[in-house]
């Protein structure tokens, strides 16, 4: 697996703890990483990935929730709005990042981690998502 989609999980995994938790703070992220980082090597882009979702949480659940059919990001299973947050912030804050390959890794993550049913809605939203304005 390349070292992205590690990142990917590892922040996915960490989204979901403080999303459970409500805990997000340096000491947290480092006892998390402490303990469960096995691969250091993901580490920068899966704080990137941490920090800039955490820093534009409410912008990038409103662009959700406005691309999404009949549910709300709170509505969503933990889970699968922290999937749909990381891919999200990967389209609208991270130009480097193709949109394919944002919309393929939230995917891909769908599949591994997300409700059965999720992978398709998951196309669907980010798909929607990425014809909107960048920032806007």
């Amino acid at each position: 697996m390349k070292i992205r989609s590690k990142a990917r999980e590892v922040a996915l995994q960490y989204l979901y703890q403080i999303d459970i938790t409500r805990a997000h703070t340096e000491k947290t992220l480092s006892e998390f990483v402490d303990n469960f980082v096995t691969d250091k090597r993901v580490l920068p882009y899966a704080i990137e990935l941490i920090q800039g979702v955490c820093s534009h949480l409410s912008d990038i659940d409103s662009m959700i929730d406005k691309v999404s059919e009949n549910w709300s990001v709170m509505r969503m299973a933990s889970i699968d709005r922290n999937i749909l947050r990381i891919s999200a912030y990967e389209l609208l804050y991270s130009p480097d990042i193709p949109y394919k390959v944002a919309i393929n890794e939230g995917i891909e993550l769908a599949k591994r981690f997300g409700s059965p049913n999720f992978p398709p809605f998951v196309n669907g939203v980010l798909d929607r998502l990425k014809d909107r304005d960048r920032l806007g």
